[in-house]
C-alpha cells in the first residue's frame, strides 16, 4: 500500500463523497413522502386502493435495487422519458426506499393503540385530524429507531449508482484505480470515506433505539 498518493485521490473521492451525500438526502427526501403515501394507500380499507399499492410494494421489494436502476436508466428512454444518470440514480433509489419506509410506517401507525383514535374522535376531532395530532407523532416516534436505519441503508446502496456511470465514491474509486493501478490504497480510501459518513449515522440509530426502549 502506497500512501504518498493519498493527496492526490483525497480531491476526487471526496468530490465522490459529496456527490453520495447528495444522492442519500435527495432520495430520503423523496421517499419519505411517497412511503408515507404507500402506507396509507395499503391500510385503506377500500381494495381498489389496497390491491395495486401492495402489488407495488411487493414487487418493488422483490427486485434488487440494480435492476430497477437500469430499468429506470435504460428502459425509460424507450417510452420517451429521457433522465440523466444522476436523476436515474435518485428516482429509483427513492423509489425502492420508499416501498421499505412504507412498511415502517404501517408498522409504526398499527403500534398505536386504536382506542386513542376512537377517544379523539369521541372528543369531536375528524378522522383526518385525529391521525395527524394524535397517531402519526407516536407512530413516528415508534419508527424512528428504524427510519433512521433506512438512511445508513440508503447511504451504503448508493454505491449502486456507480453502475449507471453516476460518479460517487465508488465510480471515483473505480475510475482512479482503473488509471494508477493502485487497488490498495484507492479501495482503502472508499471504504474509510464511508466509514466515516456510516458510523455517525450508526451511533444515532443505536442512541434512538435506546431512547425507544426507555420510553423517552
Amino acid at each position: 500500500m502506497d500512501w504518498s498518493n493519498v493527496h492526490t485521490y483525497l480531491p476526487f473521492l471526496l468530490k465522490g463523497a459529496e456527490m453520495t451525500v447528495y444522492i442519500t438526502i435527495i432520495s430520503l427526501v423523496i421517499s419519505t413522502p411517497l412511503g408515507l403515501l404507500w402506507a396509507a394507500g395499503k391500510m385503506c380499507p377500500w381494495r381498489i386502493i389496497h390491491w395495486p399499492v401492495s402489488i407495488i410494494i411487493n414487487i418493488t421489494r422483490g427486485l434488487p435495487m440494480i435492476v430497477v436502476l437500469f430499468y429506470v436508466y435504460f428502459v425509460f428512454p424507450d417510452v420517451g422519458i429521457t433522465l440523466t444518470s444522476f436523476e436515474a440514480s435518485v428516482i429509483g433509489i427513492a423509489f425502492c426506499y420508499s416501498t421499505y419506509i412504507a412498511e415502517i410506517f404501517r408498522a409504526g401507525i398499527e403500534a398505536v393503540d386504536r382506542g386513542q383514535l376512537e377517544a379523539a374522535r369521541s372528543m369531536g376531532m375528524g378522522f383526518g385530524k385525529a391521525m395527524c395530532r394524535v397517531i402519526l407523532p407516536q407512530a413516528f416516534h415508534i419508527a424512528l429507531p428504524p427510519y433512521s436505519n433506512i438512511l445508513l441503508m440508503m447511504l451504503k446502496d448508493s454505491a449502486l449508482a456507480s453502475t449507471i456511470a453516476v460518479t460517487e465514491i465508488t465510480r471515483q474509486g473505480q475510475l482512479i484505480a482503473g488509471s494508477t493501478f493502485d487497488n490498495t490504497t484507492v479501495y482503502t480510501l472508499v471504504a474509510l470515506l464511508y466509514l466515516a459518513l456510516s458510523l455517525p449515522l450508526m451511533a444515532m440509530t443505536k442512541r434512538l433505539e435506546a431512547r425507544r426502549v426507555k420510553g423517552v
